[in-house]
Order: structure tokens, then C-alpha cells, then sequence
């Protein structure tokens, strides 16, 4: 039960991290405003912070690492 649920945050922050990594390539992210429902509008902008926090720390990483290199 734990493995699974540990699993799903998995999936959920890597698909939240590649979507925060379209709107840094591309400039286009979710419209959040078209959802109706406040508290899952909330949710969703939440969701969506986390895998921009996520990937800059990720791309923070890469910068510093000695295994990658700008090409």
C-alpha cells in the first residue's frame, strides 16, 4: 500500500515537473482560470508549483554538476 502510494506522488511530480518544463520551453502552461471550483483550482496551481520548484532544483543541479554540459 505504501510502495503504491509512494509510486503515484512519484508519477504525479514527474508529469508535474514535464509540465512545468513545457512551460519553460515554450512559454504555454494549463489554464487553471477555466476551472470553476476554487478548491480544486487551488489544488491544481499547488500541484503545478511543485513541479516548478522540482524542476528548478533539478535544473539547479545540472548547472553545477560536472556530469552535464550545456550543448
Amino acid at each position: 500500500m505504501i510502495g503504491k502510494l509512494v509510486h503515484y506522488t512519484f508519477d504525479a511530480l514527474a508529469l508535474s515537473a514535464i509540465l512545468a518544463g513545457v512551460k519553460k520551453s515554450t512559454g504555454f502552461s494549463p489554464a487553471t482560470n477555466l476551472i470553476p471550483d476554487s478548491s480544486i483550482k487551488s489544488f491544481a496551481d499547488g500541484y503545478l508549483s511543485a513541479g516548478e520548484t522540482l524542476f528548478n532544483v533539478v535544473a539547479g543541479q545540472a548547472v553545477s554538476s560536472q556530469y552535464f554540459k550545456r550543448t
